[in-house]
C-alpha cells in the first residue's frame, strides 16, 4: 500500500504541516521524510526549541522548514484572512490570539496554500485538531459533515471501516420550525459514500455494507430503520457503487450466510467496506479487527474537509506518525 502512495507523492510533491514541532515522534518522522525526499515536512514551533529537541533525540534537523507563529512574516495577513473566515464571530484580537496556537496557525498555513496537508494530535485532542479545520478549511462543497474511516490491512487483505472516531451518533438537523433539513439517514448515507470513495484511493474496490443487528428486515427498531434508510439514500447518491443493507456482520462477510439471508446481493458475503450505525459499534469493531483479527489499522482518516487534515492518537509512535503523514499527503 505505502509503495503506491509514495509513488503518488514522488510524482506530485507535497508539503505537510506538523502542529507539534518539538515532539520527538514528529521529529523522527520529519527526519525520515526529509531523507526520503518525497514529502516536505513543515514544523510549527520556535526554531531554537525545535532544533534543541531534535538534537536531544538524535534526529537530523538540518534543512527542515520550521515556522514560528511568533515571528512569521505573513502573520498580519493571516489574521485578516481568519477574521473574514470567522464572519464576525471572532475579532482581530481573538484571531491573533488563536493563531499563536500551533493548531490554528498550522491550519491557516493549509488554508492559505502554504502547505497541502496537516497532521496533528500527538499532544492535542481530536477536538483541537478538528475544530480549527471546520472553522477555517471548512467542508467540501456538497459535504454536510466530517466523518472518518480506518483502512485495515492484513497481508494483502484490505478493508475500510467507518465512522469509528468522529460522529458519536446521527441526529436529524431541524430548523426553527422543527422541520427536518438534513436527516440522520442522510448523514449516515453521506458517511458511507465518503468511506467508499476513500477506500478507492487505497486500491479497494468497495463493496459497502450498512451494518445492523438486522438483515433485510429480520429485526425491528429505530437503528434498523436508520441503517436501511441510509443504505437506500447512499445507493441514490452513488449508483456506481455496490452498496447494500441493512445487514448483520456475518451476512456481510460470509458468502454462505450472506446469500442465505440476503439472496442476490452483490455485497452480502463479500463486503470490504463496513458502515457502522454510530461511533460505539464502529470503535469497538475496528479495535476487535485490530487486536483479535491481526489487522493493522491506519487512521482515522478524516473525510469531508476541503483539504487533508488528520488526527493522530496521543499514544501514537513515530512509525505511525510517518505512515499517517504519507497517507494524509497522498490525499491532497
Amino acid at each position: 500500500m505505502f509503495e503506491n502512495l509514495v509513488e503518488i507523492l514522488r510524482k506530485n510533491p507535497r508539503k505537510i504541516v506538523y502542529t507539534e514541532g518539538t515532539d520527538a515522534r514528529i521529529l523522527e518522522s520529519a527526519a525520515r521524510l526529509k531523507a526520503g525526499g518525497f514529502l516536505t515536512p513543515v514544523l510549527v514551533g520556535n526554531a531554537d526549541e525545535v532544533k534543541a529537541a531534535a538534537a536531544r533525540g538524535g534526529f537530523d534537523s538540518e534543512g527542515l522548514e520550521i515556522v514560528d507563529p511568533e515571528n512569521y512574516d505573513g502573520f498580519g495577513a493571516m489574521v485578516e484572512e481568519m477574521v473574514k473566515l470567522r464572519k464576525g464571530k471572532m475579532s482581530a484580537e481573538d484571531c491573533a490570539a488563536a493563531l499563536k496556537k500551533s493548531n490554528y496557525f498550522g491550519t491557516m498555513l493549509v488554508k492559505m496554500g502554504k502547505a497541502d496537508a496537516l497532521l496533528g494530535g500527538a499532544t492535542y485532542s481530536t477536538a483541537d485538531t478538528v475544530r480549527p479545520a471546520l472553522q477555517l478549511v471548512k467542508t467540501k462543497p456538497g459535504a454536510h459533515l466530517v466523518s472518518s474511516v480506518f483502512i485495515m490491512v492484513r497481508g494483502e487483505e484490505m478493508l475500510a471501516m467507518g465512522d469509528c472516531s468522529i460522529n458519536i451518533d446521527y441526529q436529524d438537523d431541524v430548523d426553527k420550525e422543527g422541520n427536518v433539513t438534513f436527516s440522520a439517514a442522510d448523514k449516515l448515507a453521506e458517511t458511507g459514500v465518503a468511506c467508499a470513495r476513500t477506500a478507492q484511493v487505497f486500491g479497494i474496490e468497495p463493496k459497502v455494507a450498512f451494518l445492523s443487528y438486522s438483515t433485510k428486515g429480520s429485526g425491528k427498531g429505530p437503528n434498523v430503520d436508520l441503517a436501511r434508510e441510509a443504505c437506500a439514500k447512499a445507493k441514490a447518491l452513488a449508483p456506481d457503487l455496490d452498496i447494500d443493507g441493512e445487514m448483520q456482520f456475518d451476512a456481510a462477510v460470509s458468502p454462505t450466510v450472506g446469500q442465505l439471508k440476503f439472496p442476490g446481493s452483490k455485497v452480502a458475503g463479500y463486503a470490504n467496506t463496513f458502515i457502522f450505525p454510530e461511533i460505539q459499534s464502529g470503535n469497538i469493531g475496528y479495535k476487535i479487527a485490530q487486536r483479535l483479527g491481526g489487522f493493522d489499522a491506519y487512521g482515522p482518516i478524516l473525510q469531508g474537509l476541503n483539504a487533508p487534515i488528520n488526527d493522530l492518537s496521543r499514544g501514537c509512535n513515530a512509525e505511525e506518525v510517518y505512515q499517517m503523514s504519507i497517507i494524509t499527503a497522498a490525499l491532497a
